[in-house]
């Protein structure tokens, strides 16, 4: 089975579950709220997210059924984001994966509360004995979840892209100010999707920060694919809006160092995190592609 072939297989899997979980822990179906929910979190998309957490997992032995629920909630924090990400007063987005973004196909209202049930009940999902049967390891992945997703992680990098693009803070963009927005922004679920599958395995705190490592770079290498997609890249083929940074006076790396350093840095990058999977030899051979997988949306 090829890398995209897995990656398709485990998108499925994890569709199906996601779409069983609403529906045993969200609201009534036929309400507005479950509509809503059911289009920022079954809109399709790669699930890379989950994938990664599976594939981290299975590192250490674990079967994907035991690390799919873990999965399932890292996906709907990333859900989550997405629906108060795209709205007017945050990204101001109204296409994504190819269909109308929520505030776009409900109302800003709607996607508000449809990403606030799904931030809660990724925390619901993760609480629950189903997700692993020892409570320790449901606090530290609720933990590491929760970081990423907060005040120190996705939050604050949403914030300081807001801060820059509509009060004009810092004045002044660097190459270092735009690498900390998108290793929060983007990069910090990434992170913690790749350490989760260790705490699912109750891995070496060795192990964990390897994984950790790694996913911050593979993080990195995510956006710096993205940032060339939205300078070059094709509206049609991506399922959204391409050139927004530019057009916003958005500063990206792409921006500040241009194309072609932008992709050395993207190949130096994904170099240092299969480094950081070394110690885990022919094992983490997914993981490796899965770097590999990351840049290559930039061609």
């Amino acid at each position: 089975m090829t890398f995209v072939q897995r990656l398709g297989a485990a998108a499925g899997s994890i569709e199906g579950r996601l779409a069983e979980l609403l529906a045993e822990c969200g609201p009534d179906k036929g309400s507005r709220l479950a509509a809503a929910m059911r289009h920022a979190l079954l809109g399709g998309g790669k699930r890379f997210r989950p994938f990664l957490v599976i594939e981290s997992a299975a590192l250490f032995g674990v079967e994907a059924s035991a690390a799919r629920d873990a999965a399932a909630a890292f996906e709907c924090v990333h859900c989550y984001s997405l629906a108060h990400d795209d709205l007017p007063c945050m990204d101001n987005d109204d296409v994504r994966r190819g269909l109308p973004t929520v505030h776009k196909a409900f109302d800003e209202w709607t996607a508000i509360l449809a990403g606030d049930a799904l931030l809660t009940l990724a925390f619901e999902i993760v609480a629950r004995p189903e997700t692993h049967a020892d409570p320790d390891v449901r606090a530290t992945l609720a933990q590491v979840l929760a970081h990423a997703a907060g005040a120190r992680g996705m939050v604050l990098g949403q914030m300081l892209d807001l801060e820059a693009e509509k009060r004009g803070e810092p004045q002044q963009w660097t190459v270092a100010h735009v690498r900390r927005l998108q290793a929060l922004k983007t990069g910090a679920l990434i992170a913690a999707s790749c350490e989760a599958g260790a705490v699912l395995a109750k891995a070496t705190a060795d192990e964990r920060a390897a994984l950790r490592c790694y996913g911050d770079l593979l993080g990195l290498a995510f956006q710096i694919a993205d940032d060339l997609l939205d300078a070059e890249g094709d509206p049609a083929a991506m399922g959204k809006a391409a050139g927004k940074d530019s057009a916003a006076g958005k500063a990206t790396l792409v921006s500040l160092i241009g194309v072609a350093e932008a992709r050395a840095q993207l190949a130096e990058t994904v170099r240092r995190a299969e480094g950081e999977l070394q110690r885990f030899g022919d094992k983490a051979r997914t993981l490796v592609e899965a770097a590999a997988f990351a840049a290559s949306r930039a061609h």
